[in-house]
């Protein structure tokens, strides 16, 4: 089903892939140099990149976009930092903080602060259930060759020939500043497609094939995946995109497909026939990996608790349920660690079949035409039952929900008891259709990570969320919640053409872009808040560890929640309230004790009195060290931080709470180290298993002059643990590569303080 090539590989006239340690000996002499080139990101990036250095690449993009829960804090910044307009295309959609749940009028706030907000500065503002940030943008802004750049994970238009980025919020300010986006050139990884999906296997099932193979070896971590082989074409566009959106599960950074007719089609379909140029490999092309896939093998997949690469077919699962569940328990047990939970699925087993409560079609994965016309098809004329089990439905857009009217899709999902909303995000953050306690719901979403589906494990709530195909769900729901496979239902039925319709675009949408309103007042409600001011870093630096996390991975779910928090996204500091809530509920209560301590110095200009032993023993260290300018911040240790989702607010929080750093043996995504950075707090890694406790402190002398120093210093950084018990132990830091301007915005204590240094300047 899916094959990974050890090495890199040569990809000739678009279909013979040659390993690249096979080359010589089968005689092909290529120019490695060149054939790196040939690649289809190769020429997106070059023509992208503001230098001719294309080792270190300067990024301009060419429109962005961002939701409510993201672009309050965006733009803040961006204005904070001396920004007058919009340079650039920037679409502020509202399908996250959709509803007004928790709060009060805060959510609604946020929307009219981004309508003041695209008026002003000349942007394009999406109303709530108009559309999902990413299906408006491909039916709006991606087109080939094209680089967008999204405060959302998901960001991934690479099937319509959009290398697309998402990342934190600190990156989208810096294109509104007409900064760069500074990034080392990617590894590229060819996936190879062959085949055609056979009858019941959808978009997700081809994604979590690939996501089951290549998520725990890191085979495509910070590195492009680009799409081609003759299997592309036996998919249309629109199936595509459903693949496509699943490539951020993997790690990698972005993605890319060769282009054809269909794509074209697609394209014209939506009144931007354009955007539409052929993109294909060169005549020989390299890649640093290979993952090849048989498209016609695949099977329906299902991701079960709490990773999307916890993958299995459904046959495989059927088959062995008793042991798979057991081996699940064990694991909630290790990540909840609460005694107050009792978890299971083995009693979701039920006469040798496996019984689920909820199924969710949605989001910028599930809510596609094509996946919800297959499932209104395989659903028929069944009813879901009057059972436990419940479908809710939601459509992308409105284009979308129109046109599903149109084709008699939503009668028939209503007539069988399905649930159908408008467009929105919760369910796949944990703001939408949260489960019962212990339930499991199957979700053609994008996440079931820990409480991503709105349990609280803290509260002793939790329940389970598998990802599986909207055509395996509506199976599922045939059957009133009787796990069943598409395949079992599946007929020669082919999706009829998709007729597209933006009448509620044309009559809702705000098209403000080159048309700034620079006079009028942004409206900025009570929950609104501008961000703390921050410090430059000090030449010594005294951490206080206060958590630390021995999980196998950190997700930013666990350090910043999800779901009811999304309504303080608009608020830093009743936001950092909430900061690893799930995870070390301690903890926020432990850096505000060490942030005191900082503000103690600062106001006092002095030493920290209840700091007087750990003083002493730095004198023992830096004798020639000043006390009271050693700045002291909040730290936490994880083993892995950062998979998931691309919110700034898992480091921010951090950081208006006193954070200074971080410290772990390697960061999930490039996004969350960017995050941290871009707040100003060092991304500091250690090769050794750490042996500090929470509330000992790590001390680091002359980090300042590391980084203005050579990039070799950064790569052994003397630091000394200082326990409770006075003992001391030197420790050995690295920072892996840092840019220029990482540097400096470091230095200057977050990107906000750099860019208002630019301006006096």
């Amino acid at each position: 089903m899916v094959k990974l090539h050890e090495g890199g590989v040569y990809l000739a006239g678009g279909n013979e892939i040659i390993p690249e340690k096979e080359a010589e000996k089968a005689g092909c002499k290529f120019d490695k140099k060149e054939a790196y080139k040939g690649t289809i990101a190769y020429s997106i990036l070059k023509a992208h990149n503001t230098t001719e250095d294309m080792e270190n690449l300067k990024e301009r993009f060419d429109a962005m976009t961002s939701h409510d829960i993201t672009y309050v804090g965006i733009i803040q910044t961006a204005r904070a930092s001396g920004m007058t307009k919009f340079p650039i295309p920037y679409v502020l959609t509202c399908c996250h903080n959709s509803l007004c749940a928790v709060g009060g009028t805060i959510n609604e706030d946020d929307h009219v602060f981004g309508l003041s907000a695209a008026r002003k500065y000349g942007g394009i503002f999406v109303p709530p259930h108009m559309a999902v940030i990413h299906q408006y943008m491909r039916e709006n802004f991606a087109g080939c060759g094209k680089m967008i750049l999204g405060s959302d994970s998901h960001t991934r238009y690479g099937a319509l020939g959009t290398l697309a980025i998402g990342e934190g919020g600190g990156e989208l300010a810096k294109q509104l500043l007409r900064d760069t986006y500074d990034i080392r050139y990617p590894g590229v990884v060819c996936v190879y497609l062959t085949g055609k999906p056979q009858p019941g296997v959808g978009p997700h099932d081809i994604a979590l094939a690939i996501e089951r193979e290549v998520y725990k070896n890191s085979y495509v971590k910070n590195k492009i995946m680009e799409f081609v082989g003759p299997g592309v074409a036996s998919m249309t566009t629109d199936f595509r995109n459903s693949v496509d959106v699943m490539t951020t599960e993997t790690a990698c950074l972005s993605s890319i497909w060769r282009t054809d007719e269909d794509t074209k089609r697609f394209l014209e379909k939506h009144h931007r026939g354009g955007d539409y140029k052929e993109l294909n490999p060169a005549g020989v092309a390299y890649y640093d990996g290979c993952i090849e896939v048989d498209l016609s093998a695949v099977e329906p997949m299902i991701a079960l608790p709490f990773h999307p690469s916890n993958v299995y077919t459904i046959r495989e699962l059927n088959e062995n349920a008793g042991d798979i569940f057991r081996g699940i328990e064990k694991h909630a047990a290790e990540i909840t660690s609460n005694p107050d939970i009792h978890f299971t699925l083995t009693d979701k087993i039920t006469n040798g079949r496996i019984h689920v409560q909820q199924g969710v079609i949605a989001g910028c994965a599930g809510g596609n035409y094509v996946n919800i016309m297959d499932a209104a098809h395989i659903l028929g004329k069944a009813a879901c039952g009057n059972g436990e089990f419940t479908l809710d439905v939601y459509p992308s857009s409105q284009p979308v929900y129109l046109d599903l009217i149109k084709k008699g899709a939503i009668a028939s999902l209503m007539r069988s008891g399905a649930a159908v909303k408008t467009a929105y995000c919760g369910p796949c953050f944990g703001a939408g259709d949260t489960p019962a306690n212990n339930a499991l719901s199957i979700r053609h979403t994008t996440r079931n990570f820990p409480s991503r589906e709105g349990s609280k494990p803290g509260s002793g709530q939790l329940s389970a969320v598998a990802l599986m195909d909207a055509r395996s769900i509506a199976a599922t729901a045939v059957h009133q919640g009787v796990l069943t496979p598409a395949t079992d239902l599946a007929d020669d039925y082919v999706v009829p053409e998709y007729d597209y319709d933006d009448s509620p675009y044309k009559s809702r949408v705000y098209q403000g872009f080159g048309n700034a309103k620079m006079q009028e007042e942004l409206i900025s409600g009570p929950n609104i808040k501008p961000w703390p001011q921050m410090e430059a870093l000090a030449q010594n630096i005294l951490l206080r560890v206060d958590s630390k996390i021995m999980d196998e991975v950190t997700t930013t779910d666990e350090l910043i929640p999800s779901g009811e928090t999304s309504s303080y996204r608009s608020n830093p500091i009743g936001l950092a309230q909430f900061t690893l809530s799930r995870r070390d509920p301690e903890y926020v209560g432990r850096a505000k004790r060490t942030g005191a301590m900082e503000q103690e110095r600062i106001s006092a200009k002095a030493p920290v009195e209840s700091l007087k032993s750990v003083y002493e023993t730095i004198a023992g260290i830096t004798p020639e060290a000043d006390r009271a300018e050693i700045e002291i911040g909040s730290m936490i240790y994880c083993v892995r931080p950062g998979d998931g989702s691309a919110r700034e607010q898992a480091a921010s929080c951090q950081r208006v709470l006193g954070g200074l750093a971080n410290i772990c043996c390697e960061y999930a995504t490039k996004r969350y180290r960017s995050n941290v950075m871009n707040w100003g707090m060092l991304p500091f890694q250690m090769k050794e298993e750490p042996a500090f406790k929470v509330g000992d402190y790590i001390y680091v002398p002359g980090i300042r002059r590391v980084l203005e120093g050579s990039p070799e210093n950064m790569k052994d950084i003397p630091a000394y643990q200082i326990s409770a018990d006075g003992e001391v132990k030197k420790i050995s830091l690295y920072i892996s590569d840092m840019t220029d301007l990482e540097k400096q915005i470091v230095l200057a204590g977050c990107l906000i303080n750099f860019n208002r240094n630019k301006q006096k300047g």
